[in-house]
C-alpha cells in the first residue's frame, strides 16, 4: 500500500477505474455520464484489452420474472451464502436486460437467444446454454440477450468499447498501464488515488472520488490458481492479461475476498482442451466432436484411470457429482486414450476442429509402452481398458455411467494418448463488494472510495448459468461507476495543475482520429480501417493501381493468436491473387475475416474516388 501523505500527484481525475473490459468500460462511462472526468487503465497493449468479455460468447443473461429468477439463482447457489440485498440488486438487474441495451448501448432490437436459437437443427452447445439448469424451479423465465443474431464475434465488446470512444473529452484510456498499488489515506482509510506503471515509470495518479476495480480473475497465475482453487494449473482458453493484481492490492488496503475456488470453464468432454506447449492460450473447442467420446476412447486421470463420464454435457466445466454440477477433480496431465480403430474413426472424419491433434499424440505398440511415454501407471492404465472393454461388451458403463450405445471394446493395439488439460474461462474471486459496488474489508464495512465490478469478486459461485458475469459487468459497472462518481462528503480537492514529475505520460491511447498519422503512403497507395475485428482495429495499406489491386500490407491488427493471424496472413494474398476482396473467409475466423475485408474495401474506395476525381 501507498499512502497519501505527501504525495506528488503525476495526475488528477476525478475517477480512477482499473481494467478495460466489460466492466471497467460499463463503470467508466456511467461515471463520465455523471459529470466525472475519468482514467480508465489496463495492463494489456493496445489491441488486447477487453479481457475475457472480448473471448466470451457475447450472451448476457437475463430474466423476464423477478421472483422466478431469484429462486432459479438460489438453487445455483445451493448451499453457498449469498447476502439478500446483493442478490436482489443483480437479480433486478437480470430483468432489465433488454431495457439496458435499448437504453445504454444503442441497440435498437436486442435479439432474445431463445427465439433464435431453440432450433432443434442447431448446434447443441447452444440449446444448452438458456436455461442451463432447466430442471431448477423457475428456469422458465430464463433467456439470453445478445446485441444482434450472432455470438463468439467479440459484437458486445466491441459496442461497450465504442461507447468509451464516444466519450473520449471526458475518458482518458491509458494500456499496457499496469495498476501496482493502490494509495490510501492513513488516517481516513480512504483510497485517493493509484500508482501506475506508465511509459516504464511509476507514478502517483490521483482519485478525488473514487477507484473502481475491475481487474477480472486471476487466470494466468498459476501460485493464485494453487493456493486458491486447489488445483495443479488450469489451461486459460480467455485473456491471458487476468494475472491477480488486484487481489494483492485489495488485500493491502485491507480488503476481504471471496468466492476464490470457484472457477467456470468449457470443452469438450465436460471441459477440456488440448495441452500443446506451442500455444499460450488453450485452444476452445467449439464444434461438435463426438469422435472423442463415442467409440473405443476415454480420458485417463495421471495414473490411467478414468474420471469422467466422457459423453456428459458438461455446464461450463461442471459435471454431476452426488446430487449437484461440480468443478471434476484437476490431474497434472490427463489424456485421451483410444486405440488403433478409434484413430481410424478420427482420422477419416474428415476436417478436425482441431488441426494439431495428430501431432501431439503419442502411440504405444503396447499398453506398457503407451503408459510409460505419459507417466501413468501400466497396471492401472491396463485395468482401467480392461473394464472399459467390459462395459462396452455388456452394454453398461458401471464406472461412470456413461452411455452403453457409445462404448467400443478396445482392440489389441497400437494404443494412442492425446494430452489434455483442464480448460478455465474465468475465475470468479476477488474483493467481496455489497450492493452498491463498495468493496468490503473484513468486518464487511466499505473502504471509503474504493468500488469494483466483473469478475474480480464476481457474485457467482457454486454453479453457474452462461452469461452471467457478462450480466455482472454491466449490472454493478454501472452501479459503481456511478457510485464512484459521485461527490464525497470527505472528498480530496484535486490540485489546480498536477505536478508531473516522472516524464512524460502522454494523452490517451485511444485516439482515433490520430491513426492514420502513424503511416506513410507512397504513390498509388492507401489507406483503410476497420473497427470490426475480435481484437478491435484493424489498418491496411493497399497498393491500387489501373483498377488492380496490386498489394495488401496489414499495418494494425489484434486478432486472435491461432485461427484470426491466419485470417490475415492468408486473406490479403489471395485477394491480390484474385484482384478482389470477395474472397472466402478463412473457416473459423468469420470476424477476423470481415474486419480485414472491411479494411480493404475502405481503401478501395478511397483509391476509386481519387481515380474519379
Amino acid at each position: 500500500m501507498t499512502d497519501s501523505t505527501n504525495n506528488h500527484w503525476a495526475a488528477a481525475y476525478d475517477v480512477i477505474v482499473v481494467g478495460f473490459g466489460a466492466a471497467g468500460a460499463t463503470a467508466a462511462r456511467f461515471a463520465a455520464d455523471d459529470g466525472a472526468k475519468v482514467l480508465l487503465i489496463d495492463s494489456a497493449p493496445e489491441g488486447h484489452e477487453g479481457g475475457n468479455t472480448r473471448y466470451a460468447g457475447q450472451v448476457v443473461l437475463t430474466g423476464y420474472d423477478f421472483d422466478k429468477m431469484k429462486t432459479y439463482f438460489k438453487q445455483l447457489f445451493g448451499p453457498i451464502k449469498i447476502d439478500e440485498k446483493m442478490l436482489d440488486t443483480y437479480v433486478d438487474g437480470l430483468v432489465h436486460i433488454p431495457d439496458y441495451f435499448k437504453k445504454y448501448l444503442e441497440i435498437k432490437a436486442p435479439v432474445s437467444y431463445n427465439k433464435v436459437h431453440r432450433d432443434p437443427d442447431f448446434e447443441a452447445f447452444a440449446n444448452g446454454l438458456s436455461p442451463e439448469y432447466p430442471e431448477f424451479e423457475g428456469s422458465d423465465t430464463v433467456d439470453l440477450t445478445t446485441v444482434h443474431d450472432g455470438y463468439f464475434d467479440a459484437s458486445l465488446w466491441k459496442t461497450l468499447r465504442g461507447q468509451v470512444v464516444k466519450r473520449s473529452r471526458q475518458i482518458d484510456v491509458w494500456l499496457a498501464s499496469p495498476a501496482k498499488h493502490l494509495i490510501q489515506d492513513p488516517q481516513t482509510k480512504a483510497i485517493v488515488g493509484v500508482q501506475i506503471e506508465r511509459n516504464g515509470q511509476l507514478v502517483d495518479v490521483q482519485a478525488a472520488n473514487g477507484v473502481v476495480m475491475a481487474l477480472g480473475g486471476f487466470e494466468n497465475n498459476n501460485d493464485a490458481i494453487q493456493n486458491f482453487i486447489g488445483v495443479p494449473k488450469l489451461k486459460v482458453i480467455g485473456t491471458r492479461y487476468n494475472k491477480g493484481d488486484g487481489i494483492a492490492m485489495a488485500q493491502e488496503v485491507g480488503a476481504s475476498l471471496w468466492h476464490m475456488k470457484s472457477f467456470e470453464g468449457f470443452g469438450f468432454d465436460t471441459g477440456f482442451t488440448f495441452e500443446n506447449p506451442k500455444e499460450a492460450r488453450g485452444k476452445f473447442i467449439l464444434s461438435p466432436w463426438p469422435d472423442l467420446s463415442h467409440g473405443s476412447i476415454f480420458v485417463a486421470a495421471d495414473d490411467g484411470s478414468r474420471y469422467v463420464r466422457e459423453d456428459e454435457n458438461g455446464r461450463h466445466g461442471h459435471a454431476f457429482e452426488g446430487g449437484s454440477w461440480k468443478n471434476p477433480t484437476v490431474y497434472s496431465h490427463p489424456h485421451l486414450i483410444f486405440d488403433q480403430t478409434q484413430y481410424r474413426q478420427i482420422k477419416e472424419s474428415g476436417k478436425l476442429p482441431y488441426p494439431d491433434f495428430f501431432d501431439i499424440t503419442v502411440k504405444g505398440s503396447t499398453i506398457d509402452s503407451l503408459a510409460h511415454k505419459i507417466k501413468a501407471n501400466p497396471t492401472t492404465l491396463k485395468q482401467t481398458i480392461d473394464r472399459f472393454s467390459v462395459f462396452a461388451e455388456n452394454g453398461e458403463d458401471l464406472a461412470l455411467n456413461r452411455s452403453g450405445d457409445s462404448m467400443r471394446a478396445f482392440d489389441d493395439g497400437p494404443y494412442y494418448a492425446t494430452p489434455l488439460a483442464t480448460a478455465m474461462l474465468n475465475t470468479q474471486g476477488g474483493a467481496k463488494r455489497n450492493e452498491r459496488a463498495e468493496v468490503l474489508d473484513a468486518f464487511n464495512t466499505p473502504i471509503p472510495h474504493l468500488y469494483s465490478a466483473g469478475e474480480f469478486g464476481g457474485i457467482n459461485a457454486n454453479q453457474y448459468n452462461g452469461g452471467g458475469n457478462l450480466a455482472e459487468c454491466l449490472i454493478f459497472g454501472k452501479i459503481a461507476g456511478q457510485n464512484a462518481a459521485a461527490k464525497k462528503d470527505d472528498q480530496v480537492s484535486r490540485p489546480t495543475t498536477p505536478t508531473v514529475t516522472t516524464g512524460d505520460l502522454g494523452g490517451s491511447d485511444i485516439d482515433e482520429a490520430s491513426v492514420f498519422s502513424k503511416y506513410a503512403v507512397g504513390k498509388d497507395q492507401y489507406l483503410g480501417i476497420s473497427d470490426a475485428g475480435i481484437g478491435g482495429r484493424v489498418v491496411v495499406r493497399i497498393t491500387y493501381r489501373d483498377n488492380q489491386l496490386k498489394d495488401v500490407e496489414v499495418l494494425e491488427e489484434s486478432e486472435s493468436e491461432d485461427v484470426g493471424q491466419k485470417a490475415m496472413t492468408e486473406l490479403p494474398k489471395q485477394m491480390v491473387a484474385a484482384n478482389t476482396v470477395d474472397v472466402d473467409a478463412i473457416s473459423g475466423a468469420s470476424s477476423s475475416s470481415r474486419a480485414l475485408k472491411s479494411a480493404v474495401r475502405n481503401a478501395e474506395e478511397k483509391a476509386k474516388n481519387s481515380v474519379e476525381s
